[in-house]
């Protein structure tokens, strides 16, 4: 997990962010590209008959608060040990990281933190995000000052091809880990048991856990959630369940619970 894309936009999840990944790329030694995008639609203002155009004076109110971001996080990666860069794109958020983070490693990216504060919220991209990239995206949960690379990780696991491939993506991501739960809920029906996940990891000199979690009347993200805090986990990986319909996001209900839920770092792999 060398190369790290950082989600750069002046929102109450910023700092949240630039923490994990200074924390994932001390662990893995990796570069991080800041990417900043401002979206068209900030600065483009509707007339009375019904026209559109671009606003300079938004424009130019823009520019400047993202040069003050910029200075203020370049600032902070100056004083850091490690290798980083920087790219601006203007457009649609989703789309810019997307195509920009095509030979990342992961994304990272906040949920939603409604109702925290009045700092602007995180961006809803997660789930175009997550749909559409071709690397693992981490999406950090408000509160997060700091990401153990090295502790505990809750797989989510129920033979689907979303967490065989989340599991093949995630692998470098896996290794540094302490422990490596493998979760499957219990009246989660399985096209492939969760042994043979054990045994892929085990190929790959890893050592794994497996865990049969019951449910007990609760959603399965909610079963999930639990497991991974009873397990003291640092971070929980599960394949991003959903598809996209023309620029509709749609969204499995599980991974919809846990973006709107999850207390922890969630690694999702599509």
């Amino acid at each position: 997990m060398k190369s790290i894309l950082l989600h750069i936009h002046d929102d109450c999840g910023q700092a949240e962010r630039l923490a994990v990944a200074l924390d994932l790329a001390r662990a893995h030694q990796s570069h991080i590209t800041c990417v900043q995008v401002t979206p068209f639609n900030s600065y483009v203002v509707g007339d009375p008959f019904g026209g559109l155009y671009a606003s300079s004076e938004l424009l130019d109110a823009l520019q400047a608060r993202d040069d003050e971001e910029r200075e203020r996080i370049e600032q902070r990666l100056k004083s850091e040990d490690i290798s980083w860069d920087w790219e601006h794109a203007d457009g649609n958020a989703a789309d810019a990281l997307v195509s920009c983070g095509r030979l990342a490693d992961v994304l990272i990216l906040s949920r939603q933190n409604k109702g925290q504060d009045d700092t602007p919220e995180p961006l809803p991209i997660v789930a175009d995000v997550a749909i559409h990239a071709r690397a693992p995206v981490l999406v950090v949960p408000p509160g997060t000052t700091s990401f153990n690379a090295n502790g505990p990780v809750v797989l989510a696991w129920n033979g689907s091809i979303e967490a065989a491939h989340s599991l093949r993506l995630t692998l470098s991501f896996l290794r540094l880990a302490s422990e490596v739960h493998i979760i499957t809920i219990s009246n989660d029906a399985s096209e492939f048991p969760p042994m043979d996940a054990s045994r892929y990891l085990a190929r790959h000199g890893m050592a794994s856990q497996l865990h049969e979690w019951p449910q007990e009347g609760r959603t399965i993200a909610q079963t999930l959630l639990d497991a991974a805090r009873e397990l003291a986990a640092s971070s929980l990986v599960m394949g991003a369940y959903g598809h996209s319909r023309l620029r509709e996001t749609v969204l499995g209900g599980v991974t919809r619970d846990l973006l709107s839920d999850a207390s922890v770092p969630l690694l999702l792999a599509h």
